[in-house]
């Protein structure tokens, strides 16, 4: 929205805060806060969608967030102190990393005042705003602790003392979610120096903490208020003895394990009435804090099994007792997979193996404990049917790790690791027999027949991945035959909507054995699935989908799919209708497995499906409007605009001329897109216009041109995720309209220039700058950017001196050597040297010679062997001024570009903060797979060996002045770079004169 449309949203008196880079701490300044946070609450978008555009136009100014944390302190509105407090949090997320080359988007001031202030006020807030503001101390910790914030944990261990225990957890929780990044940092000295630090000053305090708060559990053993609090204590120090434990043993709590594991031990085999819930789905505090010490356990008995051994008979016991005694109630499921899991971790260990041997002790764990909690409940069948969505991510994408029957599986192939004979028969008897019970009366017993499915499933899957799904199969299961006999006449049935759950495990099984099932009988189950995605199921024609798309990405002889597109010809029309018609049941109108399964049948199929194009696109485009209004499911959309992308490339493969129709399909949306500024969308859009108008053959379109002046526009370049595409989008107008943007847009040449001044002074989008400056040098008519020229090279020296990196250096390269290339080898010393008399020189001497071994890329050392090339054969002052000293280095430097392995050193200071990694709510770039750019090689028609090239200008170099050439050569050049110059002059068949 430009300034002018917000002039009627924003009052006079916003105005003047608007334009004022100060705000003032001020009664007015905080009542028209709390205004536009109440308007940020408010369902209709047109209310609130600008009251955010205004807040995030104002929060770069001085005093923004103490205006924020001032009112979430004194404002009387409960509703306006939480607002404030997300706001705040929100604030710190996007704008509190410092970025290199990027702003400071906190001044000073405040960031000192908001350390100053925020544990103080977090810890004497109520608890839903010392949550925010929690996060908020950890956002900034992570950044800051401890350099920049060192009197952090002394403030934090401090409150200790208070025995406020509201105060106690409002630290404990703020520490585990500072610390908590230790559970998967990689391990460096900069971590061990910060977790040393923190050890020194916490571990004491927060072992002394422990043991008070155990003693007044003790005390207060009837008091339930009490107890909740002091539980509650107990779960976060719990979750930082994890934490501070995770990266190794620390000394301290190798000294102190007796006073931790025997007290870890008691808690564990405590039962208090007064802790015990009624709510059979929530986990109370006793289940999550058991469930802690299990995971504490585990770690224990997984890395330091020499010093825990004392300890582990005990927990085993005790851990077992948990087990076979509690219910099945889904509030313990958290409590019993951690157990089970500590199973897992123990019976894997050689040296623990004793306790798993006896045959009596394998049948007791697998009847009590494993086919118990494999059994499908009440509960799952309501997850199945009422919450899909929850039930598929747990169960597809293996974020069911904290479900009885993953961590059941995890025990099956913990003790398949050491027994897998005795389990295997141990559970074919049970196997058996569930298969019978299902069989007398399948309406009734189908569970029976899941839960077979399921144990044969973990008994037969020794390892797994995402992509291949198994990839080591217990020689003991025969998967086919299970496969033929008990799955196929489940998918064969004629009702699609019977048995919901075993068709769904039927399906889960083609995809998770599909490595060791025939591919014969994967054929016979591909149209099954494909009329199973008309099962009202949710879960059902999600993973038939699913199915698809992993069995349409397997690979066979030669790296091609495994199933062909000729295979699939009898198929092509239903799969298409059946998917498309999935997106329209109730729940699945986003569901991103379909539309994964639809991009990948567009790739399978290739031009198969150009006779359903019409329909499709029209499907796409209609979807896409509907998405566009409120974007949320971040897969959906970009599998969507990868479909699309597959339906131009494969349209316009075999008919060019049918980017008009899409280009008609589709800028509608398009316009509708950039004009509502759908932030989420627009670097997609802008991919899929590149891949358009890349397409066109001649001209560029009126459509295109008509938006460019609006791709110059400063906002858009102010998103990072924007970036990448925008740069691509330019380089396709310039190397299709060149002359059309010279002849009708050249007022847009500085606009132009001036977003390559910009991305040439980051870091990190440097890269960017230099392929749209190359893409103007190589496409744009001379006279256009004649009066520019002088400018641009000052700009690139200025950035050289400023800050040199190794990136840089061979970005610089290579844009020299295209300049050389396509103005000629006599331009580039001109203007070098008008910049700066004997410039030239400097620049071949200091960069050009020493630096041109860092040029990666096969067409970027193309364009630097050719423009070199120019430079030794069609520059004249190179044979007859003080630079010819410099001839036979450039020679030589050029002969190690062709012949030396690459320099992919890069100097120790030099590390690149990945734009990817930094935090906030930044759209990132996803690059689209099937937006894809060719590689283009500018020197490709001219030049097609560079070696022999070099061999041709050196004879014609040497044809024009005798002598010369032969004579620096023997008397200069190293005997090895001599060799190989002669090859090239053999190869070309030329010798010098």
């Amino acid at each position: 929205m430009g300034r002018g449309a917000q002039e009627g949203i924003y009052t006079a008196a916003f105005r003047r805060w608007l334009d004022s880079a100060v705000m003032e701490l001020s009664d007015a300044n905080l009542q028209t806060l709390t205004e536009y946070l109440k308007k940020t609450l408010d369902p209709d978008p047109s209310i609130r969608r600008p009251a955010e555009k205004f807040l995030e136009s104002v929060e770069g100014n001085q005093n923004y967030p103490l205006l924020l944390l001032t009112l979430l302190e004194k404002s009387q509105d409960n509703v306006i102190k939480v607002c404030a407090s997300v706001t705040f949090k929100n604030y710190i997320k996007r704008n509190w990393r410092i970025i290199e080359d990027e702003p400071n988007k906190i001044c000073e001031t405040d960031r000192i005042a908001i350390k100053g202030n925020i544990v103080h006020l977090m810890l004497s807030s109520p608890e839903q705003i010392q949550k925010q503001l929690s996060d908020a101390i950890s956002i900034i910790g992570r950044e800051d602790f401890p350099q920049k914030w060192p009197d952090l944990l002394t403030e934090m261990v401090n409150r200790f003392q208070s025995g406020d225990f509201h105060v106690i957890n409002g630290v404990l929780r703020t520490a585990h979610s500072l610390f908590k990044r230790y559970r998967h940092e990689f391990k460096s000295n900069e971590l061990w120096t910060e977790i040393k630090l923190v050890l020194d000053a916490f571990a004491q305090p927060l072992t002394n903490l422990f043991k008070a708060t155990i003693e007044l559990c003790s005390t207060h053993a009837n008091d339930a208020s009490a107890l909740k609090v002091l539980f509650s204590s107990l779960i976060q120090i719990a979750k930082l003895f994890y934490s501070l434990n995770f990266q190794d043993l620390p000394e301290f709590f190798e000294d102190h394990m007796e006073t931790w594991m025997t007290n870890f031990h008691s808690l564990l085999t405590l039962d208090n009435k007064l802790l015990q819930t009624d709510d059979e789905e929530e986990a109370g505090l006793l289940e999550l804090l058991k469930s802690q010490i299990c995971d504490n356990a585990a770690l224990y008995a997984q890395k330091y099994d020499e010093e825990f051994q004392p300890y582990l008979p005990r927990f085993v016991t005790a851990i077992w007792n948990l087990l076979v005694t509690t219910g099945q109630e889904v509030k313990y499921d958290l409590l019993v997979s951690n157990a089970i899991q500590f199973l897992a971790s123990v019976c894997e260990r050689p040296h623990y193996k004793h306790l798993f041997e006896d045959q009596n002790t394998l049948t007791s764990i697998c009847e009590k404990v494993i086919v118990p909690n494999m059994e499908f409940r009440a509960a799952d069948e309501e997850a199945f049917e009422d919450n899909s969505e929850e039930y598929i991510r747990r169960d597809l994408e293996g974020s069911d790790i904290d479900t009885r029957r993953r961590a059941a599986c995890d025990l099956v192939r913990g003790l398949c690791k050491f027994f897998e004979g005795p389990v295997t028969g141990i559970f074919s008897g049970y196997v058996n027999s569930m298969l019978q019970e299902y069989a007398k009366n399948p309406s009734v017993n189908w569970k029976h027949k899941d839960a077979a499915i399921y144990l044969v499933t973990s008994l037969a899957s020794k390892a797994q991945t995402q992509k291949h799904g198994i990839t080591q199969a217990n020689e003991l299961v025969n998967l086919t035959e299970f496969f033929v006999n008990h799955i196929q006449p489940d998918l064969k049935s004629a009702n699609v909507n019977e048995f919901p759950v075993l068709k769904a495990d039927g399906i889960k099984y083609i995809m998770i054995f599909r490595n060791q099932v025939p591919k014969e009988q994967l054929l016979v189950s591909i149209p099954l699935l494909i009329n199973h995605l008309q099962a009202e199921s949710i879960v059902v024609h999600t993973y038939a989908a699913h199915a698809l798309e992993r069995l349409f990405t397997m690979r066979g002889t030669n790296n091609a799919t495994l199933i062909t597109a000729a295979e699939m010809v009898p198929f092509v029309e239903v799969l298409l209708t059946n998917l498309f018609k999935a997106l329209t049941f109730p729940g699945s109108s986003e569901n991103e497995y379909i539309m994964k399964a639809i991009m990948r049948s567009f790739s399978l199929l290739q031009e198969a499906i150009i006779p359903y194009i019409p329909s499709l696109i029209a499907q796409l485009t209609q979807k896409l409007l509907a998405v566009s209004k409120n974007p949320s499911k971040p897969h959906f959309n970009h599998y969507m605009f990868e479909s699309i992308c597959l339906s131009i490339r494969i349209t316009c493969k075999a008919n060019p001329a049918a980017v008009g129709s899409f280009e008609e399909a589709l800028f509608m949306v398009f316009t509708e897109i950039l004009q509502n500024d759908v932030q989420e969308f627009i670097p997609y859009v802008f991919q899929v216009m590149s891949l358009l108008l890349e397409m066109h053959k001649n001209d560029i379109p009126s459509s295109y041109m008509a938006l460019f002046p609006h791709l110059l526009q400063p906002v858009l370049w102010e998103r990072t995720g924007n970036i990448p595409p925008l740069v691509r989008l330019l380089q396709a107008y310039l190397e299709k309209g060149a002359n059309t943007i010279a002849s009708a847009a050249a007022d847009k040449i500085p606009g132009l220039l001036g977003v390559f001044q910009k991305l040439i002074a980051s870091k990190a989008n440097d890269h960017q700058g230099f392929y749209l400056l190359n893409s103007i040098i190589e496409h744009m008519p001379p006279e256009s950017v004649d009066q520019y020229r002088k400018q641009i090279f000052i700009l690139l020296f200025q950035r050289l001196q400023n800050s040199k990196t190794t990136k840089f250096i061979k970005s610089f390269l290579v844009f020299i050597n295209l300049y050389c290339v396509k103005y000629g080898a006599l331009a580039l010393q001109e203007i070098f040297d008008s910049i700066q008399p004997k410039m030239f020189g400097m620049v071949l001497e200091k960069i050009i010679i020493p630096e041109i071994q860092k040029v990666s890329g096969q067409v970027e050392k193309k364009i630097c062997a050719v423009g070199i090339t120019k430079i030794l054969t069609e520059c004249p002052p190179m044979m007859d001024t003080e630079y010819t000293k410099l001839w036979i280095p450039l020679l030589q430097a050029l002969i190690g570009l062709f012949e030396l392995p690459e320099d992919d050193t890069i100097p120790d200071e030099e590390h690149f903060i990945d734009i990817e990694d930094t935090p906030g709510y930044q759209t990132a770039f996803s690059q689209l797979a099937f937006a894809g750019k060719k590689e283009h090689d500018p020197v490709g028609q001219m030049v097609n060996n560079p070696k022999i090239h070099l061999a041709q200008s050196l004879h014609k170099l040497s044809t024009a002045c005798p002598g010369r050439v032969p004579s620096m050569l023997s008397t200069s050049l190293n005997a090895e770079a001599l060799q190989y110059l002669q090859g090239y002059l053999q190869a070309a068949s030329v010798t010098l004169l």
